[in-house]
């Protein structure tokens, strides 16, 4: 099986990557409108690099040393490149498919290639397709008839029609379930689709772009990802990277989030030296969103000095298992009950945080969030702390 590599068009894999490019790039923005505002919460949830609200194209933000892209903020050499990739990959139709860990941007990512494409002034449509129950995706990305399935009341268009002249992006699209992979990729090789219930075929009008957090050559080994699909995405792949790998961005972010409180709040809080060391020294394993999140965190309990080295204020991811981390099973305890025990001790010894939970028990998300919804709760929240608290929430949150 041919891998893919992240950042170089399928057809031009040998063609390097180069700040240069970035240069000529921002030579030619004067003629590009400016990038669409980005939503305070929206920004946050997509876990890029934009703390509150986007800088226009080209526009450079108030820390001093931190350049910005689009709706992105990073100065190291591995962000230029991304960079470079963007502006490739913006003035074409092609599909792209961006990989990249949970909190680095790549919600981010697919709206600076939609603000810097010909589809600028049509819909950005993001959709989560894990957070979708399987059985109603369809019925989600194409729309469906009135009484088509329980439920449906009414005709209901679909998030392919609502981005219609502009972007669809699919975030997660390896929580796809293989029989809808198919019919995403029926669409995108016709360029048509069909409403549940309904007879008639529909032309769409709709550039895809799509993410996801996994390798995909290794979710196509573990049967997630359809290998036709994957190539089909993967037309242009890119990669976000991880901010372990951007030791020259991590302060400058921290500042730049800083900066943004401090005008929306009318002060001038600093961080301390302490604060500062934490900053660059932490692999910071969530990323921007992460940073983003101690810094407000900090920032709240503060009076001048900001100081993120106190220890509520850090995460901290224990050590991978060993043999002397074990739980003990009864011998012919169901086995229900057994993974039941695994699922929620493996949670705790990881602190609440789902994320490395289940990436710990080598499950997707969505389907520990399943599993802990069929324990009692509906919603799949973690159980309780001792002192009542969801002891997920604020990892979650992180």
């Amino acid at each position: 099986m041919a891998s893919i590599e992240p950042g170089s068009p399928a057809a031009e894999r040998d063609e390097p990557r180069a700040t240069r490019d970035v240069r000529e790039a921002r030579r030619n923005e004067k003629g590009r409108k400016p990038a669409h505002g980005l939503d305070p919460e929206a920004g946050h949830e997509a876990g890029g690099d934009l703390g509150h609200q986007a800088q226009g194209q080209g526009a450079q933000p108030r820390v001093p040393g931190l350049q910005s892209y689009g709706l992105l903020y990073g100065s190291s050499t591995i962000m230029q490149d991304l960079y470079a990739q963007i502006e490739r990959v913006s003035v074409t139709e092609a599909t792209a498919l961006i990989v990249g860990e949970s909190g680095t941007g790549k919600e981010l990512v697919a709206r600076t290639i939609h603000d810097r494409s010909e589809r600028r002034d049509g819909p950005f449509i993001a959709v989560n397709c894990g957070a979708i129950p399987d059985e109603l995706i369809e019925a989600e990305l194409f729309g469906h008839e009135k009484g088509s399935f329980t439920g449906a009341v009414q005709a209901r268009d679909g998030h392919f029609e609502h981005a219609r002249g502009g972007t669809l992006f699919l975030d997660e699209v390896t929580e796809m379930s293989l029989l809808h992979q198919v019919k995403l990729l029926r669409a995108l090789e016709t360029g048509e689709y069909r409403p549940v219930g309904s007879n008639e075929t529909i032309r769409g009008d709709v550039r895809i772009i799509a993410a996801t957090n996994r390798d995909p050559v290794a979710a196509v080994k573990d049967n997630a990802l359809r290998e036709d699909l994957m190539y089909r995405l993967a037309v242009f792949p890119l990669r976000a990277p991880p901010l372990r790998e951007r030791e020259r961005d991590r302060e400058l972010l921290a500042q730049l989030f800083l900066t943004e409180l401090n005008d929306e709040s009318g002060t001038q809080k600093v961080f301390s030296k302490r604060a500062l060391e934490t900053v660059r020294n932490w692999s910071w394993p969530g990323n921007v969103r992460e940073l983003k999140n101690a810094v407000y965190r900090a920032f709240i309990l503060a009076e001048k000095q900001v100081e993120i080295a106190h220890p509520q204020l850090v995460p901290k991811v224990k050590k991978p298992v060993t043999q002397g981390d074990a739980m003990s099973v009864w011998i012919g305890t169901p086995l229900a009950d057994a993974q039941k025990q695994i699922i929620l001790g493996t949670l705790k010894y990881c602190g609440g945080d789902k994320r490395l939970a289940a990436r710990t028990l080598g499950v997707s998300l969505k389907t520990l969030y399943n599993r802990l919804g069929s324990y009692g709760a509906e919603d799949g929240e973690a159980p309780l702390g001792d002192d009542g608290e969801d002891i997920g929430e604020a990892r979650d949150a992180g």
